[in-house]
């Protein structure tokens, strides 16, 4: 039996010449256990707790002459790295209005309501964040991505959604988009 393809029809073919793509990159292994608490106003937050974080990303591009709109290697090391970095450390929000935070050698002293938690430095990170949530989050760890510019210029990278759960069904995104980078540049 012979296999008969049928060749593209010219109006079809020249749609796909300068066609972007989305590639969705969601894999097992991105992901962090990190703690946290919200913080709802001056008086109330959430006890502190953990969450295993789980990060994705949306990245549209060009498919170049090899039918590839770049090797995903690239970004799923990218955001691997950015899962390590944060992974088993308490995270805490540093702008937040409703917290005052000292740091002597050993600790950082969190007070929020007139109650202080030491934290360990070693075990904590303070992120240039209003709070500790998961929209805060995919704004900040699109911006951990938005780092490797040249990456980005070189696969022509026109749209990044970055995504962050703190559980099965919980996401938040923030998205990027080349055109409005290059808004603000003129």
């Amino acid at each position: 039996m012979e296999i008969v393809i049928a060749p593209r029809p010219q109006q079809i073919t020249a749609l796909f010449m300068n066609r972007l793509t989305t590639i969705d990159i969601r894999k097992q292994y991105l992901h962090f256990s990190a703690g946290h608490f919200t913080i709802f106003s001056a008086t109330e937050r959430e006890r502190l707790h953990g969450h295993n974080f789980r990060i994705a990303a949306k990245i549209t591009g060009p498919v170049g002459d090899d039918g590839l709109c770049f090797d995903y290697a690239i970004f799923k090391d990218i955001m691997r790295d950015i899962c390590e970095r944060f992974n088993e450390y308490t995270l805490i929000a540093e702008q937040s209005p409703h917290l005052q935070i000292e740091s002597d050698e050993q600790f950082h002293h969190v007070t929020h309501n007139n109650i202080t938690m030491p934290l360990l430095r070693t075990d904590t990170i303070l992120l240039p964040l209003r709070n500790i949530t998961i929209e805060e989050l995919a704004s900040y760890l699109l911006g951990c991505v938005l780092e490797h510019k040249s990456t980005l210029e070189q696969h022509s990278i026109q749209m990044i959604e970055m995504q962050v759960a703190s559980g099965p069904d919980q996401w938040a995104s923030c998205e990027w988009r080349a055109s409005d980078a290059n808004k603000k540049n003129r």
